[in-house]
């Protein structure tokens, strides 16, 4: 019955990773056609929100953007690394850590497909107030960032539990 049961726990992992990349791609595709009906310019503009595509080469938040050819390769390796190394924790995981770590790898992957094949990750979501911008970000990274926030909420329920015992 373990067998079905991991089995079951896989098809449901793997469709959440898969809708979490498929979400990404879509948005990012949209974004990329809307920005070339409207010939580079603002898609959205609000008070607090604005839609614009900028092309990041860097990592997480544009952090790291630099024109070296050989840089931006070894962070893609590096980050195809930790792909790996978060399956792996996958793997290991269980519960919330687990889904965690899900959300974590749907937005890693939706990132890392555009490093390889774009050389570049799209990213369109600029939140603000006034003239404070926050980092521009996309949907993938959304995840990762839940999926980061869910990891530290999980260790801190964990570390605390252990404490009680």
């Amino acid at each position: 019955m373990s067998v079905l049961s991991n089995s079951k726990n896989f098809y449901i992992n793997f469709i959440i990773i898969i809708s979490i990349f498929i979400l990404d791609r879509s948005t990012k595709l949209y974004v990329i056609y809307l920005d070339k009906i409207n010939n580079g310019s603002e898609i959205f503009v609000s008070k607090y929100l604005n839609i614009f595509l900028i092309w990041n080469e860097g990592i997480a938040f544009g952090l790291f953007s630099f024109e070296r050819a050989s840089f931006y390769n070894f962070l893609t390796v590096l980050i195809l690394v930790m792909i790996i190394l978060i399956i792996y924790l996958i793997v290991n995981a269980e519960g919330f850590k687990k889904y965690s770590l899900i959300m974590i790898l749907g937005g890693a992957l939706g990132n890392v497909f555009d490093r390889i094949f774009s050389r570049a990750v799209p990213d369109f979501i600029d939140f603000h107030v006034g003239n404070f911008h926050w980092f521009i970000f996309n949907v993938a990274d959304i995840f990762i960032t839940i999926g980061l926030i869910f990891m530290i909420l999980s260790e801190f329920s964990f570390t605390n539990k252990e404490k009680k015992l």
